[in-house]
């Protein structure tokens, strides 16, 4: 098949004119005349189009017929690389893009730039060699072709070793080698065994055994200063890449006829097809500014994820660095590469909280992560608190391990101040607003605390003037009973000093009203109650004295004599214990008011056991005389039956 040959220039206002002459759109000078257009349009589209402008030039690059001109693309792609090496990687993501689109043409791009490659490796063109190389390592870092290609690149080129092959190797392997060293790590260990093999050798120059060090330094720092795809230049999503799996040796069709001019039968057709086909890429706005539908893009593109994809996946980034790492330093610089969005800093602090409770002991390097975060950003420091007030209140559900784990964490933050010690605000510390979870969890905070500052810069600190307000619910000056279980509490876990000033103010404080009435009323009642129990005794007592008398006139007087002196020396007796009560108790009101407020209870104590004596020695004086009462009546009785006898 003859080749027809290229038209020569034709001024743009002549080919307006032209087209407006020509009435038969399906005629094969009209089919000429657009087929120019179409050349000069690619050629100029391509040549502009670099990073900054990039999205403009994609769409008006989809406005024109490019399954009629693929090969037209194709070729002027191809030319506008080798010119212009510098961009290699901005028509790397032209491809990228258009492959995901129109996957056959970027098919044929690919299988182009193959070819190309494969004629200047034969004839030994190195410049075309190395152009090549670089858009192919490109076209995989966009992932357009499989990584075995650049995988057989690299062998063929290292098979025959020569000093301009391991040259072109090595500049390969930087251009393609973060992505190749993620995907293909064997291949990746391969290559290299391969390069210090040659350098073993010997056999090839010192220029070039220093291109294979600069390598090797190059992958030890990770390819940091070659990353494989730019962040503008990353716009195809990974759902919509498309992947050809093209081999080396495979057979490749470059199609070279779709470079020419060849009329087309079914030309409106096609037209009306490529029309239908625009309006699916592009939408129904195509004809609008190419900027104003880039902007829509981006606005429809703000879609909100409702499933926690991103703070999950936020998650698992960071539990990853932070178990991978060293030290703390290397854990934050590697999680502030991390670009967190704003409002994601809470979801950060509460995942290192996790992963330190999660620990079997407590360690120090959670602690100043925090610290290292809290001083870089004060976002940090905020979410930090916030988390302080949500495990305490929610410390009963926590196991021993990672409660003891939580309050030491808080407490490097709060003796460091990494967080401020306002968040004691919550802290409330009685008998009924405490559990035992939160008392350890306060005694652990305490004592970590005091270990690392000192209990007098603690002193100090809860002394603070610009802090006043924010400790007054742990030592509470309400009731004496929660100022004692605040002194009770200090002091059993070894920080009593702390509760000094507490000692102090409950010594001057005034007794209440309740507490001094209520042991004055359970007094009273057990008098009143020994007093009418005795009346009791009495008066049984008597009337069976009465009734004794008389069945025994004759020895009524004996008998009356006789019980009234037992009932004196029964009375003098409990006299006699009534007057050792009543110095007992001087004794003990006098040791009262010697000791003060701190012995009251003592007092209580003493006050409450006299009455159980005196109680005692009331029912000891009832029975004593029931039995005194029942002796005269049997002596009576013995003395009438004597004298009846008689």
């Amino acid at each position: 098949m003859e080749r027809p040959k290229e038209g020569v220039y034709i001024p743009p206002f002549r080919l307006a004119r032209m087209r407006q002459e020509i009435e038969d759109k399906s005629s094969e000078e009209y089919q000429k005349l657009m087929w120019e257009l179409l050349r000069k349009s690619l050629n100029g589209i391509i040549n502009k189009a670099n990073v900054s402008n990039l999205p403009n030039v994609i769409v008006e690059l989809f406005n024109e017929n490019l399954l009629r001109g693929r090969g037209l693309l194709g070729k002027a792609l191809l030319k506008g690389q080798l010119a212009a090496p510098n961009y290699t990687h901005v028509y790397a993501a032209l491809v990228a893009v258009i492959n995901s689109k129109l996957p056959e043409v970027g098919k044929l791009i690919v299988y182009r730039v193959i070819s190309q490659f494969q004629k200047a490796y034969r004839r030994n063109d190195k410049l075309m060699c190395i152009g090549s190389l670089k858009f192919i390592a490109h076209l995989f870092n966009q992932q357009v072709v499989h990584e075995l290609l650049p995988l057989q690149v690299a062998a063929l080129l290292l098979e025959n070793a020569t000093e301009d092959s391991v040259e072109i190797a090595c500049d390969f392997v930087i251009e393609c080698g973060q992505l190749l060293n993620e995907m293909t790590p064997l291949g990746m260990n391969a290559i290299f065994e391969r390069f210090r093999g040659l350098l073993q050798e010997g056999a090839i120059s010192k220029r070039v055994q220093y291109t294979i060090e600069n390598l090797m330094a190059i992958r030890k720092a990770k390819f940091k200063d070659n990353p494989g795809v730019m962040q503008q230049l990353d716009l195809v999503e990974d759902a919509d890449k498309i992947t050809h799996e093209i081999a080396l040796d495979d057979q490749i069709d470059t199609q070279d006829h779709n470079n020419f001019f060849k009329f087309d039968p079914n030309f409106i057709q096609n037209e009306k097809e490529w029309e239908e086909i625009k309006r699916e890429i592009l939408g129904d706005n195509e004809e609008e500014d190419p900027e104003e539908s880039v902007e829509e893009q981006e606005e429809t593109q703000q879609i909100k994820d409702m499933t926690d994809a991103d703070s999950i996946n936020l998650r698992k980034v960071i539990y990853l660095n932070v178990m991978s790492s060293v030290d703390f330093e290397e854990c934050a610089n590697k999680m502030l590469k991390l670009n967190i969005r704003p409002g994601q800093e809470l979801e950060v602090a509460n995942m290192l909280i996790e992963c330190c409770t999660h620990e079997r002991t407590y360690l120090r390097f959670y602690g100043l992560l925090a610290q290292r975060f809290c001083i870089l950003n004060p976002a940090y420091q905020e979410h930090f608190q916030v988390s302080f007030q949500k495990y305490f209140l929610s410390i009963d559900c926590m196991e021993t391990n990672k409660l003891r784990n939580a309050a030491k964490f808080f407490a490097h933050l709060l003796f460091t101040d990494a967080i401020s010690w306002v968040v004691f605000q919550i802290i409330h510390l009685t008998e009924e607003t405490t559990t035992s979870s939160s008392r350890i969890f306060i005694k652990i905070l305490m004592q970590e605390i005091a270990e690392n500052i000192s209990i007098e810069n603690m002193i100090l600190r809860f002394n603070d003037k610009e802090l006043t307000g924010c400790f007054d619910g742990i030592f509470l000056k309400d009731v004496p009973k929660n100022v004692r279980f605040c002194i009770n509490f200090f002091t059993s876990i070894g920080l009593g000093r702390l509760t000094d000033d507490l000692r102090d103010y409950l010594e001057k404080m005034p007794v209440p009203e309740q507490e001094v009435n209520e042991p004055m009323e359970e007094s009273k009642g057990s008098s009143g109650s020994s007093s009418g129990s005795s009346s009791d005794s009495e008066s049984s007592s008597d009337s069976k004295s009465v009734s004794s008398g008389k069945s025994s006139s004759d020895s009524g007087s004996e008998s009356e004599s006789y019980s009234r002196s037992d009932s004196r020396s029964e009375r003098s007796r409990n006299s006699g214990s009534r007057n050792r009560d009543g110095v007992k108790k001087k004794r003990s009101e006098s040791g009262s008011r010697r000791s003060g407020s701190k012995n009251r209870d003592r007092d209580r104590k003493k006050i409450s056991g006299s009455e159980s004596r005196n109680r005692r020695n009331k029912g000891f004086v009832r029975r004593s005389r029931s039995r005194s009462w029942s002796k005269s009546a049997s002596s009576s009785r013995s003395r009438s039956r004597r004298r009846r006898y008689n």
